[in-house]
């Protein structure tokens, strides 16, 4: 794990960050981009085994306010916009930070969750600066499920262990755990939707559900597909919203297979 030093919200920012797989800079590369809660620590070696499995490079980073990157302010509330503000602002200046030059290497991104919400936008934003995407579990409007299973973290949050547990991938898990949870419940976040922006999209597209998530129908997947139909679809059976997770090794072949499809896909 390293660090490097952004510029974002007004101030100095410590972003958390680690290179896995091959090393070589003139392989692909590979950007993960961490769900609402999670962290870099908490892809576990999915990324490192995904990577070997494809012969390329990986960048895995926390965002501002998860893992060890600096955290949240205590009195900082995320707005309506912070999945845009983490695709337009950070990532990029991540990537600059790192001397990654997007334009020219055209990294491929993979995003779970919220990562894959910020994915999408990315991609909708800059066309010329991604070789593609594959997005886990994405949300691309705010569903009744999603909002129920979130008021349901929170009482976890207050009443069981899922503190402590957090605080094993988080420096500051109030910091991950209340901006996460703060915005998505607040209730003009119900009419979020990124349903018209991602329409830009040109990238080859992969998006991956479990046919168990907790967080969102597969009206989140189908909806990318109806709207950018050369979307490939991968509905998985007994897996909740972690397809990295509880089917990793199907969603490794599938990014795999994926990736190494000759032709233009979109």
């Amino acid at each position: 794990m390293n660090f490097v030093q952004i510029h974002w919200a007004g101030r100095p920012v410590r972003i958390e960050h680690a290179f896995v797989g091959v090393q070589d800079p003139r392989t692909p590369l590979m950007v993960f981009l961490h769900e609402g809660l999670g962290s870099l620590a908490m892809w576990k070696d999915f990324p490192q085994r995904l990577c070997a499995e494809l012969g390329c490079r990986g960048l895995v980073y926390s965002r501002p306010g998860y893992g060890k990157s600096t955290p949240r302010a205590a009195e900082e509330a995320w707005g309506l916009d912070f999945m845009h503000r983490q695709a337009h602002e950070v990532l990029p200046a991540l990537l600059d930070a790192l001397g990654i030059d997007a334009a020219t290497q055209r990294p491929w991104l993979l995003g779970h969750s919220d990562g894959a919400s910020i994915t999408l936008l990315y991609a909708a934003r800059f066309a010329e600066r991604i070789g593609g995407a594959v997005v886990l579990a994405p949300h691309i409007l705010v569903e009744d499920l999603s909002v129920a299973s979130i008021a349901q973290a929170r009482t976890a949050y207050e009443t069981t262990d899922l503190r402590q547990r957090l605080a094993r991938y988080h420096d500051d898990p109030d910091s991950a755990f209340w901006g996460w949870n703060q915005i998505w419940l607040h209730p003009p976040f119900r009419q979020w939707s990124i349903e018209d922006e991602i329409t830009t999209i040109t990238c080859p597209l992969l998006a991956v559900q479990g046919l168990d998530d907790e967080y969102g129908t597969l009206e989140q997947i189908r909806g990318i597909q109806r709207r950018l139909p050369c979307t490939q679809l991968l509905e998985l059976p007994d897996c909740g919203h972690s397809p990295q997770r509880d089917q990793a090794q199907a969603v490794i072949q599938a990014v795999k297979t994926f990736m190494q499809t000759p032709g233009d896909k979109q």
